[in-house]
């Protein structure tokens, strides 16, 4: 899937023409930051992890990282992130645009308790050099998010 597909999927909320797309990459935390000028904790990284036959995207604040046993307590089982062939197998993005949008039937959509700080985010909109300026109850709704979860802690230096 692609930008388009995206753009297509949030047609349906009216959202298509408010995805912005870059000529540099917003494939990594920093470089989104950087092409939006926003601080990268409101960069909402979709982080793409696999538990038996479960595929689980998990949207986090781009200032935080996975606490594993948070994840554990939470999920029932130990993260493992998809390969980059992987997420295009089971969600349906390249790794650099994947976004809890338009993915595939059976993804677990979950948003972190990290993004509550900000009142607006920006997740990836399909490509390795899109997103699309979010609220949360946006983000909620169109990620079809199955529920909140605190599966994250601060990055230290």
């Amino acid at each position: 899937m692609s930008v388009e597909m995206v753009k297509e999927y949030l047609a349906q909320f009216g959202a298509a023409d408010r995805v912005r797309e870059f000529e540099a990459s917003t494939a990594t935390v920093e470089l989104a930051a950087q092409a939006a000028g926003v601080e990268p904790g409101r960069i909402a990284k979709t982080l793409s992890f696999k538990l038996e036959d479960r595929t689980i995207l998990v949207v986090a604040a781009g200032d935080v990282k996975v606490d594993n046993v948070k994840y554990k307590n939470t999920f029932g089982g130990k993260a493992k992130m998809l390969t980059p062939q992987e997420a295009v197998e089971r969600v349906g993005h390249a790794v650099g645009g994947v976004c809890p949008f338009a993915v595939k039937e059976g993804v677990e959509v979950c948003l972190d308790e990290s993004l509550r700080r900000f009142e607006t985010v920006l997740p990836a909109a399909g490509s390795a050099n899109s997103c699309i300026e979010l609220t949360l109850p946006e983000l909620e709704k169109f990620s079809r998010a199955s529920r909140w979860v605190d599966v994250c802690k601060p990055r230290t230096a």
